[in-house]
């Protein structure tokens, strides 16, 4: 068995495991027992009440979380050469098309975000099977199929994040980093929760968000109870 490094055996005994905490209790919390000697970042993860084989029950979206994320997000914009003026003028990292599947044929996939034109969409079909299990296939469920090329890029920097639920019916979100205040982290990760109250699935049944737990990079799970979530 592998040995637990005494700095981490030192903050695990901080957090009381038969303990549900409020959300602002929690992330006090996660800030004190961080163990990371970088700006490690807050992760989220909600277990919903709901079955994500059924096509109504597959939740997917998109939030933006009001004090950001803390990581500035590297964004592709693929389209026609006559609209890279307007990628460019919106702050994208990259932008191209032709170019930039070749890449991701070649193995390239240093970017956070890729945004595209709908009359595009049809090219993407080439990388669909590369950028789809990593999250990166633009959808317009997630606002990243647009001809407004300048909202979608400025919504992803200043801290727009997608999520999913996964097949266990999980969703796990960043929602920022352990250098944010207790109450930027507590804000974020509400405007996350109070987005999955609002789709909550009409056939969903039973209890609906089933658990919570709060954690940062290399830190212990934080339960947070979930009937304090308004």
């Amino acid at each position: 068995m592998a040995k637990v490094p005494k700095r981490r055996a030192e903050v695990d005994k901080k957090v009381d495991g038969s303990k549900l905490y409020t959300l602002p209790e929690a992330m006090s919390l996660v800030k004190e027992v961080n163990v990371a000697k970088f700006d490690a970042s807050v992760d989220i993860h909600i277990r919903l009440g709901i079955d994500p084989r059924k096509a109504d029950q597959a939740l997917r979206g998109t939030v933006s979380l009001p004090h950001g994320t803390g990581k500035t997000k590297k964004v592709l914009v693929m389209s026609t050469p006559d609209r890279e003026g307007d990628a460019m003028s919106a702050g994208a990292d990259y932008f191209g098309l032709d170019e930039y599947i070749k890449k991701f044929q070649e193995g390239w996939l240093d970017v956070d975000v890729v945004i595209a034109t709908p009359n595009v969409m049809a090219q993407l079909g080439k990388v669909a099977r590369i950028l789809g299990p990593r999250g990166l296939m633009p959808n317009p469920k997630t606002g990243t199929v647009t001809a407004d090329i300048a909202s979608a890029v400025s919504e992803v920097k200043k801290g727009k994040i997608a999520f999913r639920v996964d097949k266990t019916g999980i969703v796990h979100a960043g929602i920022g980093r352990v250098s944010f205040s207790p109450e930027k982290l507590a804000d974020n990760a509400n405007e996350l929760l109070q987005t999955l109250i609002k789709m909550k699935p009409s056939t969903a049944k039973g209890t609906y968000m089933k658990s919570l737990t709060v954690a940062s990079t290399m830190s212990p799970g934080i339960k947070v109870d979930t009937k304090s979530i308004k």
